[in-house]
This record gives C-alpha cells, structure tokens and sequence, in this order.
C-alpha cells in the first residue's frame, strides 16, 4: 500500500496548507525565476521539504529531478558530503535553459559544524548558478554566516484544527473511507496531531490497517489517552484521594504503554481545555506541569513526579 502522505504531498505551492503568507512569497520567487538561497525552519509536518520540492517542480517542470538534489542531511551530515556531493552538483550547469539549479539540504541543522563552514563556503563560490534550499527543525543550529546569506521562513504549526479536518476528510473522499463519528473522529485526529498534517494523516492510514476509522483506533494508533479517562483521575485527585487516582493513572500508563512524558503532556492540555477549574488555578498547575516535566527530562523518577503533581491539585482542590 502506498504512503498516503506521498500519494497526497502537494505537487504545487498553491495546493500547500496553512502556510499561506510563506506561499503567497515563494510564489512570487518562482513567477521572476528569481530565487536566494532559502531557510526553512519550524516543526515537522509543517510542509517545509514539501514547499522546496514545490518550488522545484514549478521552476523546472518535468525536468525538476535533474535540477533539484535532494540530501537528507541527518543521514549525511559530515564535510565529505559537503565537499563531494553537493560541490559536485554544485560546480555544473543547469540542464535546460534555467538560471540555476538547487540544492535541497533537509534536516540540515544536523550538519556538523565544519560541514556547516564548508557549506557557507560553496553557497558564495557557487551562488550563480546554484541555489541552495535549507530546511530544520531549529534555525538556532544553523551557524549565524549561512543565516545571512539566506531568505529565513519561519514554517508554523498548522494551528486551526479546520485546516486539517478539511484536508483530511479530502483524503477520505478519495479513498472511500467510511469513518465512523464523521467529522467529530476528524477533529480528534486532528487535535492529537498538534498541527502535524504528516502524522493527522499517518494516523488516518494507520486506522484503515486496523479496520475501521473510529476514536478507539485514533487513540491507539496515537499511543494517547482518551481525556475522559484522564479527566476521571484529575477529578478524583482534586478531591483530595491521590492514592485511588495514582492507582488509576499506573493502570493506564500500563494499559496504553506511555511513559510520564506522554502522560504529563495530556493531563496539561486537559487542565487547559476540558477542567473546569478557576484561571488562576490552571497557571499554577501549568507552572507545576513545566517543572515536573523537566524534572523528568532530566531523569528523575516519573512515578513520584505524577503522584506530585497529583498531590498539588488536591492541595489547590481543598
């Protein structure tokens, strides 16, 4: 079966999504042919790769596979890559009558940092007949001389969750999916995603593998809680019986196989959107779920970490 996130990837800007003041300036590089070197950073799933292939495609038209090198620079992030691969691309001239050719370098903030000098160096060597596409997760590891010598384009989240509902529920139309809770299945594949329109529609092919569409399978293929059941434990730890809602939280962590990093994420964002519970008390309990994350990050033992939390929402419930 093929992937639908490739069998559905835009194949033009104008079919990108949510990204729509970045589109309306890269179209505007493709229509004057007229492109700098580029940096794009954000998070996953946000259409950073899919946008350099787009600009690509619509530059060069069929013949964008021979001007267009693409290089996952997680896999090949030394200064040989640098200095093989890419100068050797670099150094020749478009095929067909084009200005230049490009360098698509995803994931590049994994390059080392030598590989990062050497690049700078071929992006001002080579600059009239190439250009060179970054893309990252975090422009803070792209050294401060590539920065400047680039168009930065900061990708957001794809923040309405409308955005994705409607792209999905494309994808379901197209392949005849009967999904069951229609459009309220939808906008939990979508709130789960976090503004990922990779991962909404991984989860959306994952659900049809299992059988059917529905918010069982959503949940499990997203390795995530369903929020009444973590509201139930909230509710009885705020009412002060930390031992009977600890309890219950272990049996789920088991039961869906998560870590306390997944669990504490979900129970912040049921504190902000589904609880009940006063403004103020909802500040306090995030500052409480920022310090006992990085606590965890930092290795401390998870269990005890929740059941601190929980204690703290028994205290803010007396």
């Amino acid at each position: 079966m093929e992937l639908w996130t490739e069998k559905y990837r835009p194949q033009n800007l104008s079919e990108i999504f949510g990204q729509d003041k970045i589109v309306r300036k890269l179209k505007s590089f493709v229509k004057e042919k007229n492109l700098p070197h580029l940096l794009f950073a954000g998070p996953a799933g946000t259409g950073k790769t899919t946008s350099a292939l787009a600009i690509g495609k619509e530059i060069y038209k069929d013949s964008w596979n021979r001007n267009l090198l693409e290089l996952n620079a997680s896999d090949e992030r030394g200064i040989d890559t640098i200095r093989t691969k890419v100068k050797e691309f670099a150094r020749t001239k478009p095929i067909g009558n084009y200005p230049f050719k490009i360098i698509l370098l995803d994931e590049a903030d994994s390059l080392t940092r030598p590989a990062q000098q050497a690049l700078r160096r071929m992006m001002e060597r080579y600059s009239r007949n190439c250009r060179f596409i970054l893309d990252c997760n975090f422009s803070s590891k792209i050294i401060d001389p590539i920065q400047s010598r680039c168009a930065v384009f900061r990708f957001k989240p794809i923040s309405d969750d409308s955005t994705i509902v409607s792209y999905i529920l494309e994808i379901s139309k197209k392949e005849g999916l009967n999904v069951i809770g229609g459009v309220d299945t939808l906008n939990i594949i979508a709130k789960i995603s976090d503004g990922d329109l990779r991962k909404a529609v991984n989860i959306l092919q994952s659900c049809v593998s299992l059988g059917k569409v529905d918010p069982k399978n959503v949940y499990e293929i997203a390795g995530a809680v369903q929020p009444k059941e973590l509201l139930d434990v909230l509710k009885i730890g705020f009412k002060g019986d930390i031992r009977k809602a600890m309890n219950l939280l272990m049996d789920i962590m088991i039961n869906y196989g998560l870590d306390g990093i997944d669990i504490i994420k979900q129970i912040h964002s049921i504190i902000i959107d589904d609880m009940e519970i006063a403004p103020e008390k909802k500040a306090k309990l995030s500052d409480k779920i920022g310090e006992y994350e990085f606590r965890m990050v930092e290795g401390a033992d998870e269990f005890l970490q929740l059941e601190a939390l929980l204690a703290q929402m028994a205290y803010l419930g007396t």
